[in-house]
């Protein structure tokens, strides 16, 4: 059977045959089609002369009948910033009602009980969803790093007549049958040019090319048994190859520049997918969630209302916080919202003391509020800027050159940034779980023993950056900013080199190449040499940042084994050079 033909017998299985005309109306579909289809299934035995459904129809439907529904929710939900650090999008409330409960009921209205939540981000806020309505949280743990793929492959099992569904979508009319004749992914009206499929005059879903518009991808989809065995093989297969981390589980339903299910085409007015701030505040404006602590923040800073906070948008996440675009009586902002754990890493106190010292010195951009309590920090958006690229020449000779200008204005903070403290300190923030290296205790008592080399080559200490990495200098015209002060403190300035390196992912060659840039006159092997310990030491130090990232469930892949291997590397390395140099004699002194 077609498609058409499956929606006339769907519907001849619902409501008795009158007349074709009613069955058109019915159906959804034209009197010829109707006409040409009900010839066909009487031709294939699916109805009898009487335009009646056949035991062979009868079959058919309670083959294909849903069994039960798969949820997504285990994101972090990153466009709905700022909501998103305060609920799981999933739980977002539109006429005062969560959006995940909602689906829950719609499908319990067509008989489906046996849902599947799969969570991550927060979630132990789904929890009571157990003892509310029965259903099973699947947990992926890897929901940081990987996109839902790898969410629905944990379910692959239960993937069998199944609804698929995302979390952050609300119907005005239930979506959900007690009956489906076969596979289908839904899409609307809507023409949307961050599509990729769009229905073809078959009712297919066609991939479109390059920039052209496609359908609007609602999201939800019915997999039948047929079309599962594909889906379910091709999940397994694309989540083992890591270039599919970040996909999407639609990915699996593609055969070549189609996909493998049929078009469910819906109007635009009847299904919202609420991904963004302002998208809720579309469908309901007097959601409770849309008067979050931040808005708040920005509507009394700018003696505005939350109706002329504008054009929100989510920016890059940071490794420490998230942050957000919006526009305010005509001019743009960006807000900072600290990340989870934030409040146990950033003393506050002493970033919105070092915003008061670098003011008005032409080095930072314009911050027009900072809260030392919660961290909450609102600056000019500077328009037409960029980040440094840590791989060109040029703009790393001009950063360090900034950079080194910073420094010689010999600022002076009332607190120090303490290296090796720090290690210890984030160590702690373990809670006496045990690190994930094996050999975590010998590379620190390595790393630790260079401190006395450091200590006795370390220069005057001032105001320095700690953070003064590639993504944080901001070329702005004709100027060079240095943005992102969080960890600022008093030390040998010289760690500022350090760890642009290790951020960077330098190799020594590059090191190198760092070290000439700041110091065009040239350098000392003994400042060389500390460098690399710094190199080791902070290498050491945001390797224990990122375990106790990761026991908040927040992963940085790759990141964190190369500040490992560069504790590790450069101790090396330190040893090897000193050796060149003729050794040390005990007290760091050559």
């Amino acid at each position: 059977m077609n498609k058409q033909e499956c929606d006339i017998l769907n519907t001849l299985l619902l409501e008795p045959f009158i007349n074709q005309r009613i069955l058109a109306e019915a159906s959804g579909h034209s009197l010829g089609v109707v006409n040409r289809s009900v010839k066909e299934l009487i031709k294939t035995g699916y109805i009898d002369d009487e335009i009646r459904p056949t035991a062979k129809a009868v079959s058919e439907f309670k083959s294909k009948a849903p069994k039960n529904a798969i949820i997504l929710a285990a994101g972090f939900g990153m466009r709905m910033v700022p909501i998103n650090t305060e609920i799981p999008k999933a739980l977002l409330e539109v006429n005062g009602e969560p959006l995940v409960e909602r689906t829950i009921k719609q499908l319990h209205e067509v008989g489906i009980n046996e849902i599947y939540i799969i969570t991550g981000f927060m979630k132990e806020k789904f929890e009571y969803l157990i003892d509310e309505y029965g259903v099973e949280l699947v947990v992926n743990p890897d929901y940081a790093t990987k996109n839902n793929l790898h969410s629905i492959k944990l379910v692959t099992g239960h993937l069998s007549n199944s609804y698929v569904i995302p979390c952050d979508i609300w119907c005005d009319r239930n979506p959900y049958h007690r009956n489906e004749m076969y596979s289908w992914y839904m899409v609307s009206d809507l023409v949307d040019n961050d599509s990729s499929v769009r229905v073809n005059r078959k009712m297919e879903l066609v991939s479109v090319p390059g920039t052209a518009a496609g359908n609007a991808m609602v999201g939800i989809s019915y997999l039948a048994e047929d079309e599962a065995v594909y889906v379910r093989r091709r999940i397994n297969e694309l989540c083992g190859d890591i270039r599919f981390d970040g996909s999407f589980w639609e990915e699996a339903l593609y055969e070549g520049d189609r996909m493998v299910v049929s078009a469910r085409v819906v109007h635009s007015s009847d299904v919202a997918e609420i991904n963004t701030y302002e998208q809720l505040r579309e469908v309901d404006g007097y959601s409770g969630q849309l008067k979050t602590d931040a808005i708040k923040v920005i509507c009394k800073e700018f003696h505005t209302k939350p109706e002329n906070v504008t054009d929100i948008t989510v920016l890059k996440k940071g490794m420490t916080n998230r942050s957000f675009l919006f526009t305010c009586n005509g001019k743009k902002y960006i807000m900072r919202v600290p990340g989870e754990g934030t409040d146990r890493l950033v003393n506050r106190k002493q970033e919105a003391a070092v915003y008061r010292i670098i003011s008005e010195k032409n080095i930072c951009d314009n911050v027009c509020y900072i809260n030392p309590g919660n961290g909450y920090k609102i600056t000019e958006f500077v328009e037409g800027a960029r980040v440094c690229d840590a791989l060109d020449a040029d703009d790393v000779k001009r950063c360090m050159g900034k950079l080194r200008e910073f420094h010689e204005m010999k600022l002076v903070a009332d607190h120090e940034f303490d290296i090796f403290g720090q290690i210890g300190f984030y160590e702690s923030l373990w809670d006496g779980v045990p690190s994930a290296y094996k050999d975590y205790k010998v590379t620190k008592e390595k790393v630790f023993s260079l401190k006395p080399y450091i200590d006795a080559h370390a220069g005057e200490k001032v105001l320095t950056h700690i953070d003064a990495v590639s993504d944080n200098f901001l070329f702005a015209r004709d100027n060079i900013l240095l943005v992102d002060w969080e960890y600022a403190g008093m030390q040998d300035p010289h760690v500022d080199i350090a760890m642009f390196a290790i951020y960077a992912l330098y190799n020594k060659q590059q090191v190198d190449r760092l070290i000439k840039a700041y110091f065009p006159e040239g350098c000392s092997d003994g400042t060389r040499i500390k460098i690399y310990c710094y190199m080791a030491a902070c290498g050491l130090l945001w390797s224990n940042w990122c375990e106790y990232k990761h026991t908040l469930g927040v992963e940085f892949g790759e990141y964190s084994l190369c500040q490992y291997r560069y504790a590790k590397d450069y101790y090396k390395i330190v040893q090897e050079e000193l050796k060149k140099a003729g050794g040390d004699n005990g007290n760091g002194r050559q």
